[in-house]
């Protein structure tokens, strides 16, 4: 079972290109907070990214860096660069006719595109918005990103027909890629997100159980046997990486791929209730109203509204 893949799919995360910055000389932008997830990829030249409480941060050509949805932070060509606000007009005029946003004085020696992904709001399996910093991958650490990079930068330089397909698919690639490269080289840290509880094995394997089969009637014990260890080591695994109980994580997991099939389907409750693990729909309305705070009717018709 992949995991990633399948939260990735489930949650929506979609990306698409926010704008490209060419900037010279002495420039500084604070950007406000913004609900997707941004990432950050430097095609040449040198970025600094900014983040309140954090030392800045030293983003080379071929290195990309991704963040949390809502992060507000900062873009600039020094560590100690006074930045000002975001041109926000210049920036949807930019996106708006595919031209690049200039910053400071010309010639442009830094080259950034910014990636913007996009999460379901009714997902609330925290996939990339419990990054407690940003994650970073390094031009060096890793081919496949860097010539990813390469050639997401040369399909916008050139636009050619298919563009819009290609460059959409080069940035949801980029993302994966992207993360495991991160996975790959960086065990030691800590990030208390669900990316980061992916380098727990016990944690991952039990991922993958609850993922390939949410309708199986998943308890602690139950979990605890198909990876293999006790229920205490599990508990603690998972409290230790994603800060919830098994159970709990079982339970939210559920409730993300109801609310999506209340969504954008017409299947009949009982039929959702079956599909993600419930005994009976009053069951599942129970669990449902408590996760969500209306019943699976009231949700359904929300969205019909």
């Amino acid at each position: 079972m992949d995991v990633l893949a399948e939260v990735l799919r489930v949650s929506g995360a979609r990306g698409a290109v926010g704008v490209v910055l060419k900037a010279g000389g002495t420039w500084g932008q604070w950007l406000d907070s913004y609900p997707g997830a941004a990432l950050h990829v430097v095609s040449r030249g040198t970025m600094w990214l900014h983040v309140t409480g954090g030392k800045p941060l030293e983003v080379q050509a071929g290195d990309a860096v991704l963040l949390s949805p809502g992060t507000a932070h900062g873009i600039a060509g020094g560590s100690g660069v006074t930045m000002g606000t975001c041109d926000q007009k210049a920036a949807v005029q930019a996106i708006a006719d595919g031209s690049a946003l200039r910053l400071g004085s010309a010639p442009a020696q830094t080259e950034v595109i910014t990636l913007h992904y996009e999460l379901d709001p009714e997902v609330s399996t925290p996939v990339l918005t419990s990054l407690a910093r940003p994650m970073h991958v390094a031009a060096w650490e890793n081919a496949q990103v860097r010539r990813t990079v390469e050639l997401l930068t040369a399909e916008l330089a050139q636009p050619q027909i298919g563009a819009t397909a290609a460059v959409n698919s080069i940035v949801d690639l980029l993302l994966v890629q992207f993360v495991r490269a991160w996975l790959a080289r960086h065990p030691q840290e800590r990030s208390g997100s669900w990316l980061g509880a992916m380098r727990d094995p016990v944690v991952r394997d039990a991922l993958a159980c609850v993922h390939a089969r949410p309708e199986h009637p998943w308890t602690t014990e139950t979990l605890a046997a198909a990876t293999r260890v006790s229920r205490a080591t599990l508990s603690r695994h998972f409290r230790s990486a994603l800060g919830q109980t098994p159970g709990a994580y079982v339970e939210q997991w559920r409730m993300d791929l109801a609310s999506v099939r209340l969504r954008d389907t017409d299947e009949p409750v009982e039929s959702i209730s079956g599909a993600v693990g419930y005994g009976s729909p009053h069951a599942f309305s129970r669990a449902f109203r408590r996760a969500r705070g209306m019943s699976p009717g009231e949700y359904r018709s929300r969205f019909r509204e």
